[in-house]
C-alpha cells in the first residue's frame, strides 16, 4: 500500500492545494485537501489498464470554477436540501442562502465546503491507508450554528474497500449531515443506462415540485422506483425523466416504521449492501455500504454539455450518484430520523465503496 502527495495547484489567494494518491496495488484513488474532493478512481480493465470510474475535472481550476456541481467532493453542513432555507432550534429560527431556486438550501448554500482547503494529512489505521481531512466550520457558518469540529477520513484497504468516515462535534445543537458527491461510472465513459443497480430499500421519500420532502414515505413496490430487483437504470427511467433525483431509506428502515441503529459488524457484512451498482460490460461492481438512513439516488440529469477531465463532454446520464445521508429537510420533519447534533455527542456517519472487477 502506497500513499504519495504532491501539488495539485495554487489558489488565488496563494494558498497551495495539495494532491494525493492512494494505492494498494490493485486499484487507487487521487483525493485533494480542496473540497475533500476524489478527482479519480481508478479501476483496472480487461487489457490491464486502468480506467478512470468518477466524473470530475483534470485541473484545480476546473474545480474552482465549477459552478455547484460538486464532482466528487464534501457536502455540509447540511447535504441536500432544507426546505425554504430556514429551520427552528428550541424557539430559534435560523435562516441560510437560498440557492436551490431562489427558494432552498441546497448543500449548504453559496458557502460551499468543496471550495474550501481543508488541512490534511497521511494516516494509516485498522481500516488501511488514506488521508484526513479536518476543519472547524465557525458559528453562523452558512447560517448554522454552533462551532463544529469536522474530521472526514479516507481510506483504502487490500481488498479493494474505499472507505469514508465523517466525524463532528459541536459547541452548540446544530443540524450535521455530510456526504460525498461522487459521480460514478463503472465503465469509465459514455452513460450509466446499462448499468444495473440493486437496492434494499422499500420506500422512497415523496417530495413536492420543489424536491422538498412533504414527510411521507413512498412504497417503491411495482414502481419505475423499485430497485430491489436487480435491473438497469435505463429500464425505467423514460418513466421519470428527466431522471431519478430522489431519496430513498436504507434497508435500516423496517415495515413498522422503525429505525435501526446499525452496528458497523452488521452494515459491512456480506449482505448488508445498501446498493450494488454494476457494469455489465467491464464487469466491474461496486458495493455500497452506510448507517446512513437515506440515500439519495441521481442520475446526473443535469449535466449535459458540461466540459469535465481531459476536455471530455459529459452527457445527461453519463454517471449516478449514490449519496448516502440524513433525510432532506430533516431538521424541519420532526418524524424523519434526528439530524440534530448537541454538544458533547460525536456525528459518526460511515460510508465504504467496497468494488470488485
Amino acid at each position: 500500500m502506497k500513499v504519495t502527495k504532491q501539488i495539485f495547484g495554487t489558489l488565488g489567494n496563494g494558498q497551495v492545494a495539495n494532491l494525493y494518491t492512494v494505492d494498494n496495488g490493485k486499484m487507487s484513488f487521487c483525493v485533494t485537501d480542496y473540497g475533500c474532493t476524489l478527482t479519480g478512481i481508478f479501476l483496472p480493465n480487461k487489457l490491464g489498464l486502468k480506467d478512470d470510474v468518477i466524473l470530475g475535472h483534470s485541473t484545480l481550476e476546473g474545480f474552482i470554477k465549477d459552478p455547484g456541481y460538486s464532482f466528487g467532493s464534501i457536502v455540509g453542513r447540511f447535504a441536500n436540501r432544507i426546505g425554504d432555507a430556514k429551520f427552528v432550534i428550541d424557539g430559534k429560527t435560523y435562516n441560510l442562502d437560498k440557492n436551490d431556486n431562489e427558494i432552498n438550501t441546497l448543500h449548504g448554500g453559496f458557502t460551499r465546503y468543496d471550495h474550501m482547503v481543508w488541512n490534511s494529512k497521511i494516516i494509516s489505521n485498522k481500516n488501511g491507508k488514506g488521508v484526513e481531512f479536518s476543519r472547524v466550520s465557525p458559528d453562523g457558518e452558512q447560517g448554522f450554528p454552533g462551532n463544529v469540529k469536522l474530521t472526514v477520513t479516507y481510506t483504502l484497504n487490500d481488498n479493494n474497500e474505499l472507505r469514508l468516515d465523517y466525524k463532528a462535534t459541536t459547541d452548540a445543537k446544530t443540524p450535521v449531515n455530510l456526504t460525498n458527491h461522487a459521480y460514478f461510472n463503472l465503465h469509465g465513459s459514455g452513460t450509466v443506462l446499462n448499468h444495473t443497480l440493486q437496492m434494499k430499500s422499500e420506500s422512497i421519500l415523496e417530495v413536492n415540485d420543489k424536491l422538498i420532502p412533504t414527510g411521507t414515505l413512498t412504497s417503491v413496490s411495482g414502481t419505475a422506483y423499485d430497485f430491489n430487483t436487480k435491473k438497469t437504470l435505463g429500464q425505467d427511467i423514460e418513466k421519470v425523466m428527466p431522471g431519478y433525483d430522489n431519496c430513498y431509506t436504507t434497508c435500516w428502515y423496517t415495515k413498522d416504521s422503525q429505525w435501526l441503529e446499525p452496528t458497523e459488524e452488521c452494515f459491512t457484512a456480506e449482505g448488508g449492501e445498501a446498493a450494488v451498482l454494476t457494469d455489465p460490460e467491464t464487469n466491474r461492481t461496486m458495493k455500497v455500504y452506510t448507517n446512513q438512513p437515506g440515500m439519495q439516488l441521481y442520475t446526473a440529469n443535469w449535466i449535459e454539455g458540461i466540459i469535465g477531465k481531459s476536455g471530455t463532454v459529459y452527457k445527461q446520464h453519463g454517471a449516478v450518484c449514490l449519496e448516502t445521508q440524513a433525510f432532506p429537510d430533516a431538521p424541519n420533519k420532526d418524524n424523519f430520523p434526528c439530524c440534530i447534533l448537541e454538544p458533547g455527542e460525536e456525528y459518526n456517519a460511515v460510508t465504504i465503496y467496497k468494488f470488485e472487477f
